[in-house]
């Protein structure tokens, strides 16, 4: 009888180990699978998406115990000027506002980010105008002064957003937030059309009120975030190539 346990005992723990070292090669397996599908389009993708997908897949791939898994969520890699072709024009946009950022000892009131829809400076309300003022500040001259050049030196149609946090305001100049939003957009797009002689037909301007938090308003902290005025350059689309081209 005990020999028999003994046999038993082995045999499951061999089954127990097989079954194991299986699911470690399989995912060994498909990693190297995925590694080679990266590397055969290598020639067709662009260099931005090339970067993203290696960045993707490095740190959304891992092996378990359990076998392999896939991190899930919108978005694997931060936001930043790899996700696009790092010679596109609006990855050297995103660098040269990234660095205006430090000129200006601006790193934690500006933020730059990488949408589907393009390029987004994100500035913090203090860093343009006073509480519940939609009035350019004079301190934030220079620094729309070398936003506006960029924007003078390329072609991308450029959408200038407004936003608010939740607390109402009632002012006879501002009756909503709704206008000190609106206001506060127009205002920038003034400044560049009269200041860079920015061709209007490419300019923008819309108020958002509180509707497109960033975060919740739910803290003094969460709201300063939310009271914000974003500068998109909008991706051009890609032209479609002929038929012959394609087949």
């Amino acid at each position: 009888m005990r020999k028999k346990n003994r046999r038993s005992r082995s045999k499951k723990s061999e089954n127990s180990a097989g079954g194991k070292w299986e699911i470690v090669y399989s995912g060994f397996v498909l990693i190297l699978l995925c590694f080679f599908i990266m590397l055969s389009s290598f020639s067709t993708m662009e260099k931005g998406k090339v970067m993203q997908f290696v960045k993707s897949f490095v740190t959304a791939v891992t092996i378990l115990p359990s076998g392999v898994k896939f991190e899930s969520g919108l978005a694997v890699v931060p936001d930043s000027a790899e996700l696009v072709d790092s010679v596109s024009e609006l990855a050297k946009i995103f660098e040269t506002l990234d660095e205006l950022a430090y000129e200006f000892n601006l790193e934690n009131e500006i933020n730059l980010a990488i949408t589907h829809e393009g390029l987004v400076m994100r500035m913090s309300e203090h860093t343009l105008y006073g509480l519940g003022s939609a009035d350019i500040a004079a301190e934030a001259l220079p620094l729309l002064q070398k936003v506006g050049a960029i924007i003078s030196k390329t072609d991308y149609l450029i959408r200038i957003e407004g936003h608010t946090d939740n607390l109402p305001i009632h002012t006879e100049r501002y009756p909503s937030n709704w206008e000190l939003s609106t206001a506060r957009a127009v205002n920038v797009l003034r400044y560049f059309i009269k200041n860079h002689n920015v061709d209007p037909g490419r300019l923008a301007a819309e108020g958002f009120s509180q509707f497109h938090p960033l975060v919740a308003n739910d803290t003094v902290e969460n709201r300063e975030k939310n009271r914000r005025v974003e500068i998109i350059f909008i991706k051009k689309e890609q032209p479609i190539a002929p038929i012959g081209e394609i087949l």
